[in-house]
């Protein structure tokens, strides 16, 4: 490996050289958007700001959805974590990715506080169905301020993001999800 490093070839005789000896290379995936942007939509101020941890509980919640494969096809979960806590007080999982998913799991987390200050910050990105008509006027109602970060900016969203990557990685991963049904019921229990 190390005499191949000193020497100084093309990009195109590498790749001349293995398309004759049968080579391919291994690229990494191509960056895919999940997040759709729908202008129509009302997109709040970022009323966080990255401060989530205000010292005290129900003053900022986070909320942020994922999708989980399954051998019939993807299942989705959205989630509401307290950001004082760091305790996912609300969830909501479905095969499907429609606006009543992040409402459920709003609800759930109203359910479980009970008490709350006049006005929670809901921090979301700029997911469709957290910048819907739905959730505003559900939000509006219940005293919930909406506060969305920058779309790319995966600091903005951190929380939310981290819980995720520590499901999956400890969790999700090292299981064989045959049925959407057994994947809800595992990561519900």
């Amino acid at each position: 490996m190390a005499d191949l490093r000193a020497e100084i070839i093309s990009r195109k005789t590498v790749a001349v050289t293995m398309r004759r000896l049968g080579l391919t290379g291994i690229c990494p995936k191509k960056w895919k958007t999940t997040t759709i942007i729908d202008h129509a939509d009302a997109y709040p101020v970022d009323a966080v700001k990255r401060k989530w941890d205000t010292g005290a509980l129900n003053q900022v919640w986070v909320g942020d959805t994922t999708y989980l494969r399954t051998w019939e096809g993807w299942v989705y979960l959205a989630t509401v974590i307290d950001a004082h806590s760091r305790r996912v007080i609300g969830w909501a999982i479905a095969d499907h990715m429609r606006t009543d998913l992040i409402q459920d799991a709003l609800t759930m987390a109203m359910v479980l506080r009970g008490d709350r200050p006049a006005t929670v910050i809901f921090h979301s990105d700029h997911g469709t169905q957290c910048a819907s008509e739905q959730i505003t006027l559900f939000a509006a109602k219940h005293g919930i301020t909406r506060s969305m970060g920058y779309t790319g900016i995966c600091w903005d969203n951190a929380m939310a993001e981290s819980f995720f990557a520590s499901l999956k990685t400890e969790f999700y991963y090292r299981r064989i999800w045959p049925t959407r049904a057994r994947a809800i019921r595992d990561v519900a229990a």
